[in-house]
């Protein structure tokens, strides 16, 4: 396969999958919103969604104010902003039409119209209604982007590249996600166990959809370190790191052949770290240290993936 054409698909699964991560964070901290005192602020409610999508210092070059209205545009509609749902969704169709061929009909034919469909959302004021149906719309679209790729394409190297896609980018924002609720959301002096504290929580597990997942393992009240074990260790999760992992190596293995490339490398250490780590160490050395080095050496693997097998420059 061309590198060009592995580009175009690798970069077009990410797009998708960071238009439904964002909407994933909208649709959360809006529900959030609705809970008396779960913020002192809306500045201190909704800045974390910038932080989550590594936006701050982009946002306040544009904004002046930490605002609902202000956080929602940037994060959904923004044309400037190149993480949000517009631009991530505008960039995965792009890149679809580049590589009309490489995809089956139905999956075309699906992206292209995911794209159609979206201008019923501009100029919408989504901050003041139709945010929760906005999110939902985008989610729905994304499964449905994956069901029909995942139910026509052949398993070639074009689908290993889609996957590959996705979850380097789903590892990425459940980290990002989990990091910031753990270490910056709530103040260090404040006593864990409250009914915000639930709320919180609960909202961090339905943003990755994990909350039946959590009933139904540990059957107990929410605590923050089973989170954590759930979307960091759990293999059968499929939005943890660990079960990201667990696709991305033998993808790349498929990929790689015989050679002993980096990415591969790379992927291995990375898998092993979740495939043998115990919570208990993670939680000793530090929850937020292990996510940082976990999204750095994400970022790398990502950034090796680009160098074997895609254009040097990204899409």
């Amino acid at each position: 396969m061309l590198s060009r054409t592995a580009d175009h698909l690798y970069w077009m699964a990410r797009y998708i999958e960071r238009a439904e991560n964002m909407a994933r964070v909208l649709d959360v901290t809006y529900n959030m919103s609705l809970v008396p005192n779960a913020a002192e602020s809306e500045a201190a409610l909704w800045q974390p969604a910038l932080m989550i999508a590594g936006n701050v210092e982009e946002y306040e070059k544009e904004y002046k104010e930490y605002t609902a209205a202000n956080i929602i545009k940037y994060l959904a509609m923004d044309e400037n902003n190149p993480s949000s749902i517009y631009s991530a969704l505008r960039s995965a169709r792009e890149n679809a039409r580049s590589v009309r061929v490489a995809l089956t009909t139905e999956t075309w034919e699906n992206i292209n119209t995911l794209w159609l469909e979206f201008s019923q959302f501009f100029g919408a004021n989504l901050a003041e209604s139709g945010l929760s149906v906005f999110c939902d719309w985008v989610k729905s679209r994304s499964h449905l982007f994956r069901g029909v790729s995942f139910g026509t394409m052949l398993r070639d190297d074009a689908f290993r590249f889609l996957r590959l896609g996705t979850f380097v980018e789903r590892a990425d924002n459940t980290a990002r996600l989990l990091d910031v609720k753990y270490h910056l959301l709530l103040p260090e002096e404040e006593e864990v166990g409250g009914a915000v504290d639930y709320y919180e929580w609960s909202a961090v597990l339905r943003a990755v959809s994990a909350f039946q997942a959590y009933q139904k393992i540990f059957s107990d009240t929410i605590e923050p370190w089973r989170v954590a074990e759930l979307l960091v260790l759990r293999e059968d999760m499929p939005r943890s790191l660990h079960a990201c992992l667990s696709e991305i190596t033998p993808i790349l293995e498929q990929l790689s052949g015989r050679r002993n490339s980096e990415c591969r490398r790379l992927a291995g250490e990375l898998h092993s770290r979740l495939r043998y780590g115990r919570m208990d160490d993670i939680f000793q050395d530090g929850l937020h240290e292990f996510l940082t080095d976990f999204i750095e050496n994400n970022n790398t693997l990502g950034g090796e993936i680009q160098r074997t097998f895609l254009n040097s420059h990204g899409t």
